[in-house]
């Protein structure tokens, strides 16, 4: 019991190490793309009038598309967010050099987010967190297992310094990436996301991101309205999910069409919006803000619906750093404040509730894309920095996920992770690793003996953690809902073994 308490203490004092050197790292991001956004604008203000500064302006987009697409053909790791990086590292089916990825993804997203591409920082900054905390674990010659853990808490402390936001951080983590509520690993991660919170509150002060004024809660009587809003914001969602998996399949056919075109189209593209709309540029938290204080009209708003959906897909397509975090939440917004303004037209809402619906939409959309419904929630929470919409924002988030869901919806940054990894063929020898999982209630698992379960080939379970108490398995052992497995497999056949285990411990 001793040495259980002395782990758990070690698990929060590494926490707090990774939180400080990840919060000192992805504050210097923020500052950095901050900076450099600035003058960007600055520039594309000038170029209104001045037709040279636009020349300089073109030549300066494109050599930033020509440099940061350099980077990811070195390092093909550093590609567009960086969660499914994450998620492929944690479930033991990727692995990649953390200084590489750390230099590159800093230099590639700092450029391609700062030149105003539709994307959001929260995504590189996660990955930044797991190559820092993948670092100091590689440097203190950390087991496979604690290795993990500590990537864990880079990833929490990433988000945690992005969005200001430790406990949704935390959840985030647990929920999306790790799927694993083990004690380690959450002490290791919340530590680490109060620890880079803490830096990153120093340098940018205690006003959350996307502080939103308003003074009223949605009563009861309007929440029929929110089982639409639920409806319309899974469908969008999952027209979104289909829209960013699909664009490079579409892109592939036309193969007369060399890659480097569809990365500069949108660093073209974006220009006259840096020009004439700075505000909609980005990853979508100014435009956000911008709404929630003067409210456009409905022809406005469907505009930049149209705008930052288009964008959105064509930044992210180019496999630059960058990731769809942020610009998720402003689709949901916008989606939000276009509902609210129809029903504000035709009389059945007061416009005092305008700001409610686009704080609740946001958490829709996030949870029927990302399919992590309690991190949305809490995320929202945390980013407006009110408790006051808790209930009207689970409500609609509750029907948003749920419509996604029926619709055949999936966790779009597991898709993108699948879309990475290529098929992997069985190997009979090699290095051995393992693989953690924990069980769901009603999945294929729960209830069932380990010789019924239809295990994949070259693997074999070596132990149940249960209450925190180890099981050796035998054949008659019958696996429950929260345990946690371990298997062993080949090195090379991780991969192959952790897709097809994942799904008999999901609740599918």
């Amino acid at each position: 019991m001793q040495s259980d308490n002395l782990r758990r203490f070690k698990s929060v004092l590494y926490g707090l190490l990774i939180g400080l050197a990840v919060g000192m790292v992805v504050s210097l991001f923020r500052i950095s793309i901050e900076g450099l956004s600035t003058q960007f604008l600055k520039l594309a203000k000038i170029a209104r009038t001045n037709l040279s500064v636009l020349i300089i302006l073109i030549i300066l987009n494109l050599l930033i598309a020509f440099f940061v697409y350099y980077l990811v053909k070195r390092d093909k790791n550093i590609k567009g967010s960086g969660i499914p990086q994450v998620e492929g590292q944690l479930n033991g089916e990727l692995d990649y050099s953390w200084f590489s990825v750390l230099s590159k993804k800093f230099i590639g997203g700092v450029l391609a987010i700062s030149s105003g591409l539709f994307l959001g920082r929260e995504g590189p900054s996660i990955q930044l967190g797991a190559a820092i905390a993948q670092g100091l674990a590689d440097t203190f010659k950390q087991t496979k297992q604690a290795r993990k853990t500590i990537i864990s808490g880079g990833s929490a402390a990433g988000l945690s310094a992005a969005f200001n936001a430790p406990i949704a951080s935390t959840l985030f983590v647990l929920e999306e990436i790790y799927h694993n509520f083990s004690t380690s690993v959450w002490l290791t991660s919340l530590s680490a996301a109060i620890s880079a919170n803490f830096v990153s509150t120093a340098v940018f002060g205690k006003v959350p991101v996307l502080h939103m004024s308003y003074s009223h809660v949605i009563p009861l009587h309007i929440y029929p309205y929110l089982i639409g809003l639920g409806i319309v914001i899974g469908i969008g969602g999952l027209i979104y999910e289909y829209a960013t998996l699909h664009v490079n399949d579409w892109y592939a056919k036309l193969e007369w069409i060399p890659n480097i075109v569809w990365v500069l189209i949108p660093f073209i593209l974006v220009i006259p919006f840096e020009m004439y709309l700075p505000t909609i540029v980005g990853g979508g938290s100014t435009m956000v803000l911008t709404i929630a204080k003067a409210a456009p009209t409905i022809t406005v708003l469907l505009w930049f619906l149209l705008i930052r959906f288009v964008m959105s897909i064509l930044s992210y397509s180019t496999g630059l750093p960058g990731g769809i975090f942020l610009p998720m939440l402003s689709l949901g917004a916008l989606i939000g404040a276009i509902y609210s303004e129809v029903l504000i037209q035709f009389g059945v809402l007061p416009q005092s509730y305008f700001v409610n619906f686009i704080i609740i939409s946001m958490s829709g959309f996030f949870a029927c894309v990302g399919k992590a419904p309690f991190t949305a929630i809490l995320l929202i929470t945390e980013m407006v920095g009110s408790l006051q919409n808790l209930m009207s924002l689970a409500f609609v988030t509750l029907v948003a996920y749920e419509v996604t869901d029926l619709l055949g919806g999936s966790p779009i940054y597991n898709e993108m992770l699948q879309k990475m990894l290529s098929p992997q063929k069985l190997s009979t020898s090699g290095q051995l690793t393992n693989l953690y999982f924990s069980v769901q209630l009603g999945s294929d698992m729960d209830g069932k003996a380990v010789k019924t379960i239809n295990w994949p080939d070259g693997c074999l379970i070596s132990s149940i953690k249960r209450n925190e108490q180890y099981i050796i398995p035998d054949g008659d052992t019958i696996i429950k809902a929260g345990d946690n497995i371990e298997i062993s497999t080949n090195y090379d056949n991780r991969g192959y073994v952790y897709t097809h285990v994942e799904k008999l411990t999901l609740d599918n």
